[in-house]
């Protein structure tokens, strides 16, 4: 009887702390903070595994990506580095530390291409849009637009006209921003899903004029340059390089932003 109360004893202490444990081991929040450690440290491998384990826990946030691009680009590995800042600057496009990050990676790979100029219009329109993260984008949003309707609803009920007048003036102008947030928001949106882009992996891909390996080589590209893909077909993609310059590559050879 002793015997089974002692197993009973332990059995119910294991089942109590076993999901304290995992929790411990698990918890996205713990896995970055190791990672972090690892990095002050320059275990950049180790960290690089923690990070990981954050994303593989179904954890993305600009932080976490970030982070990883930093650990990769510590590593001189800038396909992974620019990837990952990719990734980061996606969810946060407006982040100028990300972009920094992004450009230095950019300087250490093989393919130095240049950009098609765009209408000075549109890349003005870009910039404004793209200045602001969409986590503040969505804070003004809720703040603006419940000043805005609380404005509103002290304008209808107030009686004296010098509170009524500002309200209402005040009150529409805060929902005017609160809708202008909210466009920005979209049009980030569209803007950065608009096109699958990604990142070549292996050092050197030879692009071809059709999605097979007896097309003619048109061009040679490199580890870390960045595409957007236009079409798929099997396993071939067709790409399009910064420059505008078009081919096919075997889908193997990237990994999606």
């Amino acid at each position: 009887m002793h015997n089974r109360l002692n197993h009973f004893f332990y059995s119910f202490i294991l089942l109590v702390i076993s999901p304290l444990f995992l929790y411990a081991n698990g918890n996205p929040d713990a896995l970055f903070a190791k990672g972090n450690n690892q990095y002050a440290k320059a275990q950049y491998k180790e960290a690089a595994q923690f990070y990981q384990e954050v994303l593989n826990e179904g954890y993305k946030s600009a932080e976490v990506y970030f982070n990883l691009g930093n650990t990769y680009y510590k590593m001189g590995e800038m396909a992974p580095a620019i990837l990952y800042y990719e990734k980061a600057y996606k969810i946060t496009p407006g982040d100028q530390e990300i972009s920094l990050n992004l450009q230095l990676a950019n300087l250490k790979i093989a393919d130095k291409i240049e950009v098609v100029p765009e209408f000075f219009l549109t890349k003005w329109w870009k910039s404004f849009f793209l200045f602001f993260s969409a986590q503040a984008l969505s804070v003004s949003v809720v703040v603006f637009l419940l000043l805005g309707f609380a404005l509103l609803i002290v304008y209808l009920f107030a009686i004296s006209i010098s509170i009524k007048k500002p309200a209402f003036y005040v009150g529409i102008t805060l929902l005017v921003l609160g809708l202008l947030s909210i466009f920005i928001v979209s049009t980030q949106s569209r803007y950065l899903n608009s096109s699958s882009q990604a990142i070549v992996f292996n050092g050197t891909v030879n692009v071809k004029s059709g999605p097979d390996d007896k097309s003619k080589t048109l061009f040679v590209i490199h580890e870390g340059t960045k595409v957007t893909i236009k079409q798929n077909d099997d396993n071939w993609i067709k790409v399009e390089l910064p420059n505008g310059n078009i081919g096919w590559i075997e889908v193997i050879a990237v990994k999606e932003i």
